[in-house]
Order: C-alpha cells, then structure tokens, then sequence
C-alpha cells in the first residue's frame, strides 16, 4: 500500500485544535467527533503530540473490534481535527482516492487479511505494528478515475439506502394514519 498513501508526519504543535476537536474512529461511523460520539473527550492533558487529520486523510485504529481483530482503516469524510498517537495518519498519493481505500478495506476479510502478517500482538494482547509497516502489505488497486467512479458509486448506494430508511422510519411511526377519500 506504501505506493497509495504516505505516512503523514503533521502534528498539532501550533495547538490549533482543542480536545473538543478531537476524533474517533469508529467501525459503523467512521471518522467521528469524539465528545459527539461518546459524550466526552479522552485526551490528555495536552494535544500538541495528536496527530493532525485532514478531510481525506485516511486513519488505521490498532484497537481490535469483534470482526477486525487487527483494528480498522477509515477515511476522514468530515471536518478536519486531531487523533491520538495511537492512530496512525496517512495522506493519500496522487494516484489515490481516499474514499476508496476506505472502501477497499470495508470487507472484514480484506482487511484482516491484509493486516494479520503485518501485526504482532504483545504480551498484554496489544498490536505492535508501526505506522510504516502497516503499508507493507499487497494491494492492487485500479486507475484513480476507476477509483473515484467505485467511491461515487457506493456512495450513492448508501444515499439511497439512508433515503428509504427515512421514509420506513416515516411510515412506522404510531401516529400515522392512511386518509383514503
């Protein structure tokens, strides 16, 4: 993957961001705001060593989910902020549209597959993998063009999947009535 993304090396030194700007990746979310998604902020008593994500930076979390053992890969679709130095931060290369490395790496399989010979866990089940080593590993992705046409299609998938959940949501709710003349 080192020919897709690079490791980005930007920190918040300038203390531009606060703790309220700190993120969170989440599996089913994303790249989330973290007092907006859990309540309140875990940072430290300083963030100047947080690393700076951009809107299109793509972000790998070592921490294991039930279905990502070796943690997740997400693209930050949303504001720009800071994350922990336990994430590590990538710019996209030239050739690569960040959405869709993070569309690549959706299927749990892929994902696992792709970062379990790149993963040691340590003694206390932690991952040991450095922000380098994580783009070690095989991918063949297509063209840039045919890179942002599968982005521009899956996202509109799930436009249109948000769409008719409303509109489901809609017509469950108890006080609605069919008026027929």
């Amino acid at each position: 993957m080192i020919d897709y993304l690079e490791v980005s090396s930007e920190k918040n030194r300038d203390n531009r961001f606060t703790k309220e700007d700190v993120l969170s990746v989440s599996g089913e979310y994303g790249i989330v705001n973290q007092i907006e998604f859990q309540g309140r902020s875990f940072a430290g008593a300083s963030v100047s060593n947080y690393g700076v994500v951009e809107n299109g930076d793509v972000v790998y979390t070592k921490s294991p989910l039930k279905s990502n053992p070796y943690g997740i890969i997400k693209t930050n679709k949303g504001i720009p902020g800071i994350v922990s130095t336990l994430y590590a931060v990538y710019k996209p290369k030239e050739i690569t549209d960040s959405k869709f490395v993070q569309i690549y790496f959706e299927l749990d399989s892929r994902m696992n597959s792709y970062m379990h010979p790149l993963v040691n866990k340590g003694a206390k089940n932690d991952m040991k993998v450095s922000a380098e080593n994580a783009l070690k590993g095989m991918v063949s992705f297509p063209k840039k063009d045919e890179q942002e046409m599968i982005s521009l299609y899956f996202s509109t998938i799930d436009h249109l999947i948000t769409l008719h959940q409303r509109q489901t949501d809609f017509y469950k709710k108890p006080n609605f009535y069919f008026i027929s003349s």
